[in-house]
């Protein structure tokens, strides 16, 4: 199994530890590079070019739209390939509209539970990440 490297872009703490803890009781065995928005994940993809195989996308965040930045990497060839899983609430439903022709991998009702066998993105998530 593969190592998998994950960005995450999401701008409060509290989100972010819950995510990490969940990726390491499950998934120990990852890299996880985090990006309090989507500005800072942009520049650790062009700039830095850190490579991600995941991208768990917050996509309300304050400095730019989460669905801008997916138009935004979907029009780099070399990103096409990155699976990218929206992190939204249930309210959301304007984000699986704006985002089903985008190339998400999946959606996860915040806060990502791996043991909730009803969370599909959740699942897929996990899928993705150990059989990589």
């Amino acid at each position: 199994m593969k190592q998998s490297t994950i960005l995450l872009i999401k701008e409060d703490e509290k989100g972010i530890e819950n995510i990490k803890q969940q990726l390491i009781d499950k998934i120990p065995d990852h890299k996880l590079h985090i990006a309090y928005n989507e500005v800072d994940a942009l520049t650790l993809l062009t700039i830095d070019n850190v490579t991600v195989d995941v991208i768990l996308l917050d996509i309300n965040t304050p400095r730019m739209n989460g669905i801008d930045f997916l138009r935004i990497i979907k029009s780099y060839h070399s990103f096409k390939n990155i699976k990218v899983f929206i992190l939204t609430t249930s309210e959301e439903v304007y984000a699986k509209i704006a985002t089903q022709n985008m190339g998400v991998r999946g959606y996860i009702v915040k806060p990502l539970n791996f043991k909730n066998k009803n969370s599909l993105g959740a699942q897929l998530l996990l899928a993705d990440l150990l059989y990589y």
